[in-house]
């Protein structure tokens, strides 16, 4: 038996011509002629898709709208009118209809049409339920309804069944490796292993051994065999996180497994077969890579099958309370301290300011300003140093009894550790930020026992 569809139209020969049309379909149907009828047999049966016609005796079918996708179980709209306009199917869309057909019907448009509605709203669902497993878990998960954030939702759920190849993109800090789990979560793979590597974080000589492996005698200290992050992530998926700091060895290495589905372990001749889904993200410009030469051309089409974008947090400012309120609920669970509440100037000065780190520095922000408002309301003086010093000179804070050397080691190792942070870890990426050489970052970071476990060397 296929799902069971509602069918809202005051025209008695078209609603029953409709539901006899889809009952030999397989739908189970039911068929009302007004508004009221409609919120009357959903409340009492949910069912998984609604055809719904804009002019009804009762109330506009707009307005019904709204309130069928704010019913607990919402169904799959989709609008149908003979009065077709181009305005009214914008606002249908928006308003959040999956689709919009004009009268006369084809009816071969609609069983395509109400099929799609149904498979989305079931996929939506799921990565719901994922997400909302991974706020329990103390785990972050996507967060937003802006319409920027509604498209990633919506591609999640279109390219997570499948086994294509998706190049993920986005400013750091936006939550690219989020997206990755989601996908593989929701995908036939799930119960498989998700495998992560960071390509900016591994050293360009270790790199090669960390994703394919190697057998014992491959070179100095290889005293046993050791299975690489493809073998692993075999019959699941494997990120590739800042696919762009890739050398062209590796890069060579990628796109072969990409056409062949086969790897070899350092030191072996030996071709493995594996099974194994790709997901790669990036921060870095590849088209302009491309055209530099330091970029593959032709893995560069073999990663591109299918893109997801992410907005940076200051193209999604609507987003900003609902993602401030997430992200405090989880810091004061870490924190162990009550859940505070963000004060209207708080939110205010939230949405104002760009994020160039994005989410990452949002986090970052709010776990501060826990700790200063020691479990009360969150103010705007709570979410930045410089708020909080007013016009006191932060230098006039350094304890001067420790001494010139001592305190310039001191401003030297912060403004390293924010360069990184800021980075995201990518220390060729904090030496650009510093105007320094990476060499003497290098120095400065073994100098201070600075570690990073995102660290990189182009």
């Amino acid at each position: 038996m296929k799902a069971r569809v509602l069918i809202v139209e005051d025209d008695p020969h078209s609603r029953e011509l409709l539901a006899s049309l889809l009952k030999e379909e397989g739908y189970t149907v039911e068929a009302v002629a007004s508004a009221a009828e409609a919120l009357d047999r959903l409340t009492q049966t949910p069912c998984e898709a609604v055809l719904l016609d804009v002019r009804l005796p009762d109330r506009n079918g707009m307005s019904l709208l709204d309130d069928l996708l704010g019913l607990p179980d919402a169904p799959a709209v989709l609008v149908m009118t003979a009065y077709g306009s181009s305005d009214l199917a914008i606002e249908a869309i928006k308003k959040g209809a999956y689709d919009y057909l004009v009268k006369p019907l084809h009816f071969d448009e609609v069983l395509v049409q109400l099929e799609r509605a149904i498979v989305d709203r079931k996929r939506r669902q799921e990565l719901e339920r994922v997400q909302a497993a991974m706020e329990e878990r103390e785990a972050p998960a996507l967060v937003g309804n802006s319409p920027a954030m509604q498209k990633v939702y919506k591609l999640i759920g279109q390219v997570a069944p499948t086994n294509s190849t998706v190049l993920i993109r986005g400013e750091s800090g936006t939550g690219k490796e989020l997206v990755a789990r989601l996908i593989h979560q929701h995908s036939p793979r799930a119960r498989k292993p998700f495998v992560v590597v960071n390509c900016a974080a591994i050293p360009a000589e270790l790199l090669e051994a960390e994703l394919f492996g190697y057998e014992r005698g491959a070179f100095t200290g290889a005293t046993a065999r050791k299975l690489g992050k493809f073998e692993l992530a075999d019959g699941g998926t494997l990120f590739l996180d800042e696919v762009g700091e890739l050398p062209a060895l590796l890069q060579a290495k990628l796109l072969r497994f990409l056409q062949e589905k086969t790897i070899e372990r350092l030191g072996s001749t030996r071709p493995l077969e594996l099974d194994v889904r790709i997901l790669a993200a990036t921060h870095r410009d590849l088209e302009s890579m491309v055209q530099a030469g330091t970029f593959r051309e032709d893995l560069y089409f073999r990663l591109n099958v299918f893109t997801i974008h992410l907005p940076a947090l200051r193209e999604r400012r609507e987003d900003i309370p609902e993602l401030a309120q997430t992200l405090c609920r989880r810091l004061a669970r870490k924190l162990g301290v009550p859940v505070p509440q963000l004060s209207p100037e708080a939110l205010e000065e939230l949405q104002r300011r760009p994020w160039r780190g994005n989410v990452r520095e949002l986090e970052n922000c709010l776990e501060r300003a826990l700790i200063l408002s020691r479990g009360g309301p969150i103010y705007p003086q709570h979410l930045s140093p410089a708020s909080e010093w007013g016009t006191i000179d932060p230098m006039d804070l350094l304890p001067l009894e420790e001494g010139f050397h001592q305190l310039v080691a001191r401003l030297e190792k912060r403004l390293i550790e924010r360069a990184l942070a800021q980075a995201g870890g990518n220390r060729t990426r904090a030496a650009e930020i510093l105007k320094i050489h990476r060499r003497l970052l290098y120095d400065k970071m073994r100098q201070y026992g600075i570690e990073t476990s995102a660290g990189s060397e182009e």
